[in-house]
């Protein structure tokens, strides 16, 4: 392990720096973080994320003040292995995947990751994106094969949760280097429209009104629906996904408005939003770290 530690203030590129950090093997201590907030320190789910990557280490070494402004992190070594983990409310599961997926492929042990919480919200990445996005992106850079693959088993919506993924990720020594230099045009789509505690026609109405309006722009268009329920669709009371009535307004308006709305993103910007750019600039440096140390990270 290096010896020369890495230090930063505030919690800006809280995962981005405790991921290289693992990676790298320097010790790691932040200050001040949130020190001028009403309520300083870390938040419940950033402990949340130290305690993931506590167990899929082994000898890491964590200290954190009282007021929880200073945090210290002495990374051990990648272990992987079998690891279950309930992952705060506050975020959803999404927000330890993507860190996840930057580690899990250079671990001792191939990774089987049972993580609860609430799969699909607002904020972060659902692990239907994911799946759909980051895994393929990946598996240019090397990482694939069979036990390279995420499942949702349960879903589970905001506030209460109740859902959980499996995400299993097999070693490997090297990356691949990848160009991407070309963005290329739409040729398919492909989408999922989940529901949970409503009828399953809502996610038939979902499917209907999209391909109403993407019919006229492209004609490869598959998108499945995924309802669950009983024990299966999480532990809210009431309904959050996009699917129900809401305000006054019907599932068929909701769709058309946020079809519309992406179609404008993407006349505007060319292409689809680039949420994992840190996935492809960290793999990038991997492959640029392993080249030059020459070193088995195992």
């Amino acid at each position: 392990m290096a010896s020369q530690g890495l230090a930063y203030d505030g919690c800006n590129f809280f995962r981005q720096r405790l991921v290289l950090s693992t990676l790298s093997g320097k010790r790691l201590k932040i200050r001040n973080i949130r020190s001028k907030d009403d309520n300083p320190g870390i938040r419940d789910f950033e402990a949340s994320f130290i305690r993931l990557l506590d167990k899929v280490t082994n000898g890491s070494r964590i200290e954190i003040n009282q007021t929880g402004t200073v945090l210290f992190y002495q990374p051990g070594l990648l272990n992987g292995g079998s690891v279950e983990h309930d992952c705060c409310l506050q975020r959803s599961i999404g927000y330890y995947l993507e860190a996840l997926l930057m580690l899990a492929p250079f671990m001792k042990n191939s990774l089987k990751a049972t993580l609860r919480g609430v799969t699909n919200d607002p904020v972060d990445p659902t692990v239907d994106r994911l799946k759909s996005t980051a895994l393929p992106l990946m598996k240019k850079f090397g990482i694939d094969g069979e036990g390279f693959d995420l499942k949702v088993i349960k879903r589970g919506m905001a506030p209460g949760g109740g859902g959980e993924v499996l995400f299993t990720c097999p070693v490997r020594k090297t990356v691949r280097p990848v160009q991407l230099t070309d963005p290329g045009k739409i040729k398919r789509i492909r989408g999922v429209a989940y529901s949970v505690r409503v009828s399953p026609q809502m996610g038939n109405r979902i499917v209907e009104s999209t391909r109403g309006i993407l019919n006229h722009f492209i004609p490869d268009i598959y998108i499945h629906t995924d309802h669950m329920k009983g024990a299966n669709s999480g532990k809210s009371k009431y309904d959050t996904a996009p699917t129900g009535q809401r305000g006054g307004r019907t599932c068929k308006n909701s769709t058309i408005n946020c079809i519309k709305k992406y179609i404008f993103f993407l006349k505007k910007n060319l292409c689809s939003k680039m949420t994992f750019f840190s996935i492809i600039f960290f793999l990038k440096y991997c492959f640029f770290f392993l080249k030059s140390a020459e070193i088995d990270i195992l």
